[in-house]
């Protein structure tokens, strides 16, 4: 039984990192598409509560680094709700620095990035399957697709992210479960202020290398959101010409990564190392 896509009318949905940027946004736009309830959950439990109020939701504190609290909300969401239609894996920051940064902003960025992911899926699926059905929705990033000049991290994990969920669809597709990674590039969020290197970037650059095709705010992208999971598509790409630089990617590896050495060249003509991004 291959899932067709998201009908969000009548759905029961949780979003992780609702209390703010993507998270807020994702939230709006499925209650104004007519969801029957949507739980808000974020470590900032008073800005989950804000957001969850507005939109008539609950709001749940959860630390989706943690195994355990993921699985609470899911269970009780379940129990309160009676399902769960769609599971919103959207928390993450960034941070900047190369080979030189410690190897816990590597751990701790993994947990963020992937292994909650992992838990939502292996606590959602089960609830979702004797249902007959349902959609995950990870937040990635273009860097999943690409990478990130100057943090390897951010990159290393939003790729790694990609490839769990294409594991997911493979193995889940025909029992029902559906995925989409959410790959932008630039979105006006708070994720720089909440990343403990990201103000580093200078100000003249604005989202770095991210937002050299412009800025999206959130609510146009949680537009796009809900056209890709009503469409069933796995990759929902906010700006548009992240798919002809994957393509690129693909078609002639060796080329794209000489352009990229160009582009980083280009962003950062007096040729800063990436210890110098960590350390100012």
């Amino acid at each position: 039984m291959e899932p067709k896509g998201v009908n969000l009318e009548g759905s029961v949905v949780v979003v992780t990192g609702g209390a703010s940027g993507i998270g807020k946004a994702l939230v709006e736009r499925f209650h104004a598409e007519g969801a029957r309830a949507v739980v808000v959950a974020d470590r900032d439990v008073d800005g989950a509560a804000e957001v969850a109020a507005s939109v008539g939701g609950t709001a749940v504190g959860c630390d989706v680094a943690d195994e355990a609290q993921v699985k609470a909300l899911i269970d009780d969401t379940v129990e309160m709700h009676g399902g769960l239609d769609l599971f919103v894996s959207n928390a993450g920051y960034v941070t900047l620095g190369g080979l030189e940064a410690p190897n816990d902003e590597m751990t701790n960025m993994f947990d963020v990035h992937v292994m909650a992911h992992l838990y939502a899926a292996r606590h959602a699926i089960p609830h979702m399957v004797d249902q007959g059905g349902g959609w995950l929705l990870n937040t990635a990033s273009a860097a999943g697709l690409l990478t990130q000049i100057g943090s390897l991290a951010y990159s290393v994990t939003k790729n790694a992210a990609v490839a769990q969920a294409e594991w997911i669809a493979i193995t889940y597709g025909d029992r029902g479960i559906g995925v989409s990674v959410l790959c932008p590039q630039a979105v006006e969020s708070n994720i720089r202020a909440n990343s403990p290197t990201a103000h580093l970037l200078e100000a003249d650059q604005g989202f770095g290398a991210a937002g050299v095709d412009g800025v999206m705010t959130a609510e146009d992208l949680a537009g796009v959101v809900v056209e890709g999971l009503a469409d069933g598509r796995f990759h929902i790409l906010p700006h548009a010409d992240v798919a002809e630089y994957v393509r690129r990617k693909g078609d002639d590896v060796d080329r794209w990564l000489s352009g990229m050495r160009r582009f980083q060249q280009r962003l950062y003509p007096d040729g800063p190392t990436p210890a110098d991004w960590l350390t100012g």
